[in-house]
């Protein structure tokens, strides 16, 4: 199975920092990392997965430093 994932925050997306892919199995866990060096700590980072030919779906948001746990829905 692999999950592309977008980011969307509100400031400049240039300076984001993320792999741009991530590879899994089904049913099997994954950790997914992003860092911006404006984001404020009051901002949120939103998910998003992107199966080939479907649109986007989202996973979770989740404060700057947050550690999100997210079961699959």
């Amino acid at each position: 199975l692999l999950i592309f994932f977008l980011l969307a925050v509100a400031v400049g997306r240039a300076q984001v920092q993320q792999e741009p892919l991530a590879e899994t199995t089904e049913g099997a866990g994954i950790a997914i990392n992003c860092s911006h060096p404006n984001i404020k700590a009051t901002e949120y980072i939103y998910w998003y997965r992107l199966l080939p030919g479907r649109g986007p779906t989202f996973l979770v948001n989740t404060l700057k430093e947050s550690k999100a746990v997210v079961e699959p829905s």
